[in-house]
This record gives C-alpha cells, structure tokens and sequence, in this order.
C-alpha cells in the first residue's frame, strides 16, 4: 500500500466521519423537538407507503404520492419555517462536548435541594414562578434577552426573584449548572393541541421550552399554588414535592452514571433469582 492510497483512506474515513457527524446533531436536536420529530415521523411514513405501493402496482396510490414527494419538502419548508429555523439555531447554540458543566453528586444534591426548598416556600404562599434548567442545549438565545444575574443558587434567591411585585417576577429563571444565570427570561408557548386549555402563560411557557430543547422546566402556579414540570415535551401537573425531586435526581443524572446504576440494578437481581 503506498503513501498516496492510505492518504486518500484516510480522506474518504474523515469524510464519512463528517456527514456521520451532521445527521447525528440533526437527528439529536430533531429528537428534543417534539413537532420535528412527528413531521419525521409523517415523512417516514410517506416514504415507506411509496415502496408498498410500488411494490404492490398500485398506480393512482403512487402516482399520488410521486406528486406529494415531489413537492413536499417545497410545502414543508413553508408550513415548518419557524421549527426548521429553531432547529439551526439550536445546532449553533449546541454544546458540541455536551453539558457546559457536569456535576458532582454533591453539587446535583445540593441543587435539588435548594429548588425544592424554595418551590416549597412558593406553593404554600401562592407565588407564581418559572424555573428553567438547562442541559445540553443550550438557551444563551434567552439568556441575552434576559437580565444577567450569575449568582450561586440558593432557595433565597429564588423566593427573592419571584416575590410579588419583583420587576423579575413574571420573567422565567435559568439555570446552568448550579449557578442562577437570568431572571426575567421570555420563552415560547406551546400551541400543543393536546395541553389542557386551562393552562396559564407560565404553563405553556414552560412546556415550550420543553418541545424545543431538552431543558427542564418547573413551574408553581400563582392561583392553585400547584407544581408542575415540563420535560421532553411533556408536562406533569399537580406534582408532589417527592414527585418532583425524583425527577430531578433523575434527570439530571449524568447518562453514563445512569447506565451504571441500570447494570447494578440488574446484576442485583440476577443474584438474588
């Protein structure tokens, strides 16, 4: 094998690499958008409805599907703008080593526990509040709209940011890593047609975000004192403080400590069958 031929292996290895590269950030960030992933999903069905038909000669079902293949990603470019756009922006703002700051158990327990503290002080004072964490993705889009703060979190803090007549009151609550980062931020509501009709801004906020990213979104809710969250495009209302602990600890367990703790789980039962 000469020098020329292992250089051009090595080209067309880093090459493959590259586009490998790209559909893994796409798929990734298509996977935390709740309506890119069902439009993904259509599209996918489409295609594989083409292969039955043409495989079975079913001409006008093909022939109808030629034209929507044809000019389908022309009309869904248009009715999908907005998603399409979120997606590369998000692809720009990705943390490309994943989260800005992996924590420590002492410092995930001690997150816990200073949200949990504070969101039991804002329930039982019917205080509304709006408390996002982020994760991989990251939300510097709305932290630049938003009023810096770059504090250590503490329950106090958050009580103090959320108390009423706050000028940050209404705003949301970032948090990276175990540090305050803005209050006051704006984030997008939901237009999912399946949330209960009754929810307030703070809600939809909150489950918006959720559909965009893959932050975690809590939310206390002014008139009923409630607690909800909102994680991979869902939202869990009416949650006990326990429920919602065991969320976090959860959530924010590092992936491969997850998978650690999945194979002890096992092997523990495996020993005691």
């Amino acid at each position: 094998m000469t020098l020329e031929s292992i250089f051009d292996l090595v080209k067309k290895i880093i090459d493959i690499s590259f586009v490998w590269l790209i559909f893994y950030f796409i798929l990734k960030n298509i996977r935390n958008n709740v309506k890119l992933t069902l439009l993904f999903k259509g599209v996918a069905f489409v295609l594989i409805l083409k292969l039955v038909s043409d495989w079975l000669g079913l001409n006008t079902v093909g022939l109808l599907l030629q034209y929507v293949l044809m000019w389908g990603p022309l009309a869904l470019i248009i009715v999908f703008q907005p998603e399409i756009r979120n997606v590369l922006e998000q692809l720009g703002r990705t943390h490309l080593l994943g989260r800005h700051k992996v924590l420590t158990v002492d410092e995930r327990e001690h997150l816990v526990y200073e949200i949990i503290q504070a969101m039991d002080y804002l329930r039982k004072s019917r205080i509304g509040a709006l408390i996002v964490l982020e994760r991989d993705v990251s939300l510097a889009n709305y932290i630049e709209k938003a009023k810096k703060i770059y504090a250590d979190l503490s329950s106090d803090l958050l009580e103090a940011i959320f108390f009423p007549n706050n000028p940050l009151h209404d705003g949301g609550v970032i948090i990276q890593g175990d540090r305050i980062t803005c209050a006051g931020a704006v984030f997008p509501t939901s237009n999912n047609a399946k949330a209960n009709k009754r929810l307030g801004t703070r809600h939809r906020a909150a489950l918006g975000i959720a559909e965009e990213t893959d932050a975690i979104s809590l939310v206390v809710s002014e008139e009923t004192g409630r607690i909800s969250v909102a994680v991979k495009g869902e939202l869990f209302y009416n949650l006990s403080l326990d429920d919602v602990r065991m969320m976090l600890i959860d959530e924010l367990r590092p992936k491969q400590d997850s998978e650690y703790e999945e194979t002890e789980e096992e092997e523990i039962y495996e020993e005691n069958k």
